[in-house]
């Protein structure tokens, strides 16, 4: 018996939901006795009793079921109350936690709490090959992200760098899925993205060769799909190598790959092979691929190459029938009364304030700007050449243009009429057509007259230069230049102060007017305020980087504050912009003379000398400082250069006699002296050399000298008491008012002449004693600006259109420059 096991029955995990207990029966309680005794009295009202069991409310209590059995009165179980030893189910499917045996003291836990904490995650084996192979999938990945945000940065080295390695290690990648066995879940998109990033960063680093074997890996491997479109790209880098015969290939090759369904993309690549053959000189081809595109998807772009190709081929009928279609081009913007507020709404009002300056906005002005300009250098284009005469072009441009959706920029062609009529130096005609803004709208009449302003102060009729500024400024008060004009005008007549204010008041309406912060330097430098002028001109160097004039007047600035080493520094980037200058050459020279550097101011001077051998003081610097180093030879060819340059001048001839006696060539020195009698027989200073040498060398000659010597001399004596005579009679008849006024006068042309630039340079010789040794004495010198003669002079603001254009040969603040 002791090896005999009674089975046990198998537990049936679904018994004991179908039990039914009679407390739950609720339709029987009408006719439950206890139930309605307990609501008629406080029975029912009393505390519950504390139980072993949770949800028993009192116990030992019978109770009558509808079936007739008595059952004990154990309250209402609440949920999950203990049942005889067994937790209560509850559904009909078993759930976690519960067990159909009504064991003593099983707790309700369904959520499994009991059983602790759950095991730990098992790691994950790195060592795995499936998993290094989405280890490096993943480092393949980040290393294509990090590669685009550097070149989006700009460090483009360092992008190519992540190119090369994302690509060292997909090659990696697919011989690992290789080895594995896995060859056919290589992931050919990532082999795709990696190989065109890495072109990409080898065409932005400009290693064109590696990024077309790049590309050209792209595009042999036929498991890539669309990778046909990748030779616009290539088509791109032969264009930058000026391959275009190849480029135009691979674009049409490209078009080949590309459906009907993509029309944007291939009207692209059709205004690539137009720009190419506009490249090669083309023009027949490339207005075919234009007209093309015109008739398929117009824009404005392509409408303007149109106008520019048949204008290389001078067929007229074309430019007029391209500039009819550019006009034609709809521009697809809605007009811009839809940001001016029409009621009092509050919203409403703010809705517009915050959609006027957004980006789309931004967007459609910049495109109706660019559509203008195409627009405009178009008509200015053509115009002389689609008609008999210039005239009659602008007219037939103008009336296009009226008709059109930019007929504001009727009013702008007619000005640039006018100053087609400047060029061609007819002053009336164009004066005319400015004339007839004067009652046009305000714009185009403040444009108008500020041209006007700028045609009479060219000449000279300031008068008229401020009425028409006066009127520009009145019609439009923020119009900078008609404030400039106002202030050239004001900077004639000498009232710099008012001018400063005028020029002032322009840079507060536009801060990027170089023609005011230029004049307004000008003006605080007559104003003596140096230290604002160097400011002014110091903000004016910002935005001309490589103006010479700005840098010139930033030297001169200098060396009117006393400080040389500022002004040869910016002396020499004058230099280095326009190194054949020869007055700017000689300026520096007299610097470095002033500091006492001789040997740089020589060179600087030999510089000025050798490009513009007629400037008299170079010269005569040069010609002195030879002959203080006693180098004679070198000091008689400069001394015969002056000749050349003055031949009435005989202090010039008298050097050249005098150096070759210092240099002890006596017969040469006596020659040269006879021929400066021959032309200048009333010269003392000649006759007593030729006095001196001719006893000094025994000569005959000495007799005659000497009494033609003592006849001149009588003759100057007597002339000079004349004059004496003369001087003193005048002097007695002269108002003593008068005198005080030639007086005041003399000290003005005195100060005017002190004004000018001074340079210690080393005297010539005294014409009475060529044999004594020179002194020093004082030189005035001037500098005449290296760009031209209106270094000193103010510029006219005026400008041909009311709108920004980027050509400058049409901006009138450029060209037209006072008298």
């Amino acid at each position: 018996m002791e090896n005999v096991h009674l089975a046990v029955e198998e537990e049936d995990i679904y018994s004991g939901y179908n039990d039914y207990n009679p407390t739950y029966d609720t339709e029987e309680l009408d006719n439950d006795a206890g139930f309605q005794e307990a609501v008629r009295t406080s029975h029912g009202r009393r505390p519950p009793m504390t139980a072993k069991f949770p949800g028993t409310a009192a116990s030992g209590r019978p109770l009558v079921s509808s079936f007739g059995a008595r059952l004990s009165m154990t309250g209402r179980p609440m949920t999950g109350a203990v049942l005889d030893g067994a937790s209560r189910p509850m559904s009909a499917v078993r759930a976690a936690g519960f067990t159909s045996s009504r064991a003593c003291g099983s707790a309700f836990d369904p959520l499994g709490q009991s059983r602790g904490p759950a095991p730990a995650l098992e790691e994950k084996k790195e060592d795995l090959p499936e998993e290094k192979i989405k280890l490096l999938e993943k480092k393949v990945n980040d290393l294509i992200t990090e590669s685009c945000m550097a070149q989006s940065l700009g460090n483009l080295q360092l992008a190519l760098e992540k190119a090369k390695d994302a690509e060292r290690k997909e090659r990696v990648l697919v011989r690992q899925r290789e080895q594995c066995g896995n060859a056919e879940q290589i992931n050919i998109d990532l082999t795709y993205a990696v190989l065109l990033n890495l072109a990409n960063q080898y065409e932005n680093n400009e290693m064109y060769p590696e990024a077309l074997s790049s590309y050209q890996l792209i595009v042999k491997n036929k498991m890539f799909t669309n990778a046909g479109r990748l030779k616009v790209n290539m088509a791109n880098i032969w264009v930058k190598q000026k391959n275009y015969p190849k480029a135009i290939k691979l674009y049409r090759m490209a078009l080949d790959h590309i459906s009907d369904d993509y029309k944007e993309m291939r009207i692209k690549i059709m205004q690539n092979i137009g720009t190419v053959f506009v490249l090669l000189g083309q023009y027949s081809d490339a207005v075919a691929s234009f007209e093309h595109i015109m008739s398929k998807s117009a824009n404005v772009r392509t409408g303007y190459n149109l106008v520019l190709c048949y204008y290389a081929t001078r067929d007229a009928d074309g430019m007029k029938n391209a500039f009819h279609k550019l006009l034609a081009v709809p521009l697809d913007m809605q007009h811009e009364d839809k940001y001016i507020a029409g009621n009092d709404d509050i919203r409403s009002n703010m809705l517009m304030e915050a959609i006027k300056n957004d980006k789309l906005h931004k967007m459609e002005r910049d495109l109706k700007a660019r559509a203008e300009k195409y627009v405009m250098t178009a008509a200015k284009l053509i115009a002389p050449v689609i008609e008999s005469s210039f005239a009659a072009g602008f007219d037939w441009c103008v009336d296009m243009v009226k008709s059109s959706q930019y007929v504001e920029l009727a009013n702008d062609l007619e000005i640039n009429k006018a100053i087609t009529y400047l060029r061609q130096k007819d002053f009336n005609q164009a004066v005319a057509i400015l004339k007839t803004f004067e009652k046009k709208e305000s714009r185009v009449k403040s444009a108008a007259s500020t041209n006007l302003s700028a045609l009479f102060f060219l000449e000279k009729d300031y008068e008229q230069a401020e009425r028409y500024a006066d009127l520009a400024m009145i019609a439009d008060r923020y119009n900078p230049g008609a404030l400039v004009n106002k202030g050239n005008t004001e900077f004639v007549k000498q009232d710099y102060a008012k001018a400063a204010e005028y020029f002032k008041e322009a840079l507060r309406n536009d801060s990027s007017c170089t023609e005011a912060l230029r004049n307004l330097g000008l003006t605080y430098k007559k104003l003596h305020h140096l230290e604002d002028a160097l400011d002014c001109f110091l903000k004016l160097h910002t935005i001309l980087r490589d103006s010479a004039e700005v840098m010139y007047q930033l030297a001169d600035t200098y060396e009117l504050m006393e400080d040389p080493h500022q002004a040869v520094e910016w002396l020499m980037q004058v230099i280095s912009v326009v190194p054949n200058d020869p007055k700017a050459l000689a300026k520096l020279a007299d610097l470095h003379d002033l500091e006492g550097d001789k040997s740089q101011a020589l060179h600087y001077y030999c510089e000025s000398f050798r490009l513009f051998p007629c400037n008299m003081e170079v010269i005569e610097w040069l010609a002195a400082y030879y002959v203080q180093t006693q180098l004679y030879e070198k000091a008689i060819h400069y001394f015969d250069r002056a000749i050349l340059v003055q031949p009435t001048e005989v202090r010039w001839q008298l050097m050249v006699a005098s150096c070759y006696r210092r240099s002890g060539n006596y017969q040469k020195a006596l020659d040269t002296y006879k021929e400066i009698h021959r032309k200048f027989p009333e010269n003392v200073e000649c006759l007593r050399f030729l006095v001196r040498l001719s006893q000094d060398m025994g000569l005959q000659e000495v007799q005659d000298y000497t009494s033609k010597l003592k006849k001149v001399e009588k003759m100057k004596e007597l002339r000079e008491q004349r004059v004496k005579s003369a001087r003193e009679g005048s002097a007695r008849c002269r108002r003593e008012g008068s005198a005080g006024s030639a007086d005041s006068g003399h000290s003005s042309s005195n100060g005017n002449k002190g004004e000018r630039l001074g340079a210690q340079v080393m005297s010539l010789p005294a014409t009475n004693d060529p044999y004594e040794s020179s002194s020093p004495k004082e030189l005035d010198a001037s500098y005449v600006d290296p760009l031209g003669p209106l270094m000193e002079r103010p510029k006219t603001g005026a400008k041909v259109r009311v709108d920004d254009d980027d050509f400058a040969d049409e901006d009138l603040g450029d060209e037209l420059l006072p008298e």
